[in-house]
């Protein structure tokens, strides 16, 4: 004799199992329905217009030729073997006119980082942090601007110091007939240099006292520039009037040095 639990467990297990073979078959027949089913016309244009149409062809943007008549600034520092040193720019000294008489003891007591003593120097001292410089003002308007790195620096912080000219009571005042005097600039050789032969070779553009200055005056004709040169290599080029001269003239110096050198 079957128990009745048993039973109703055999009832639900094949009624679960029937349940699932007919969904089963049902899938069956519905994706055998899809595979069967023949493709409309549409579908067929469709696919033969994506397959005849070409490819977009990206556009070739075409740069213009170079100019081979104008050909770029060629700068002496460019011009110099991979082994040289380059000179650096220390020191460039401008010159300005403000076109206007500074009354220098109100500078003094109305501007920032002024400094006049009319007992030690006739000229009033000012000072500004951007660009690092100095001016020395002259009561006759004239100013010099000392302590910039390149031009461009020079007649922006000569600027600035006739802004706080201005600013102080001078509202009359021009800026005008800015000039650089002077390009100062140092390198190291690399090699310490035999002075008294390079002396005794080059006499005719060469001074080298050692017991009043331990630096060689060397003085270019072409450009009109003078060179310290140290014996430990250290050389000084100054009195240009734009950096192209400095390097021209370190382009000279150079090759002289290197022919005294002691390896």
């Amino acid at each position: 004799m079957i128990p009745l639990g048993q039973t109703l467990l055999e009832k639900k297990v094949s009624r679960r199992r029937r349940f699932c073979l007919s969904a089963i078959k049902q899938e069956n027949a519905r994706q055998y329905l899809v595979d069967q089913q023949p493709a409309t016309p549409y579908i067929h244009a469709k696919a033969a217009q994506i397959v005849a149409k070409p490819p977009t062809p990206i556009p070739i943007v075409t740069l213009p030729a170079p100019n081979p008549t104008v050909a770029p600034p060629a700068s002496a520092k460019h011009k110099y073997p991979p082994t040289w040193p380059v000179p650096v720019i220390q020191n460039v000294v401008a010159t300005v006119n403000f076109n206007a008489l500074l009354n220098l003891d109100l500078l003094a007591s109305q501007a920032r980082n002024v400094e006049y003593s009319r007992k030690k120097f006739h000229a009033a001292i000012m000072r500004i942090r951007s660009p690092k410089s100095t001016a020395l003002l002259f009561k006759s308007g004239r100013v010099v601007v000392t302590g910039a790195k390149s031009e461009a620096d020079a007649r922006l912080a000569a600027r600035k110091h006739a802004r706080a000219v201005q600013k102080c009571g001078h509202h009359g005042l021009t800026f005008s007939d800015f000039c650089v005097q002077n390009f100062v600039a140092s390198v190291s050789a690399g090699f310490v240099v035999h002075l008294e032969g390079l002396r005794a070779r080059h006499h005719l553009y060469t001074s080298y006292e050692p017991e009043i200055f331990p630096g060689l005056v060397f003085r270019l004709v072409q450009p009109r520039l003078v060179c310290l040169i140290f014996a430990n290599g250290k050389i000084v080029l100054t009195g240009g009037k734009s950096e192209e001269a400095v390097y021209e003239a370190f382009a000279k110096i150079f090759p002289i040095c290197l022919d005294h050198a002691k390896w």
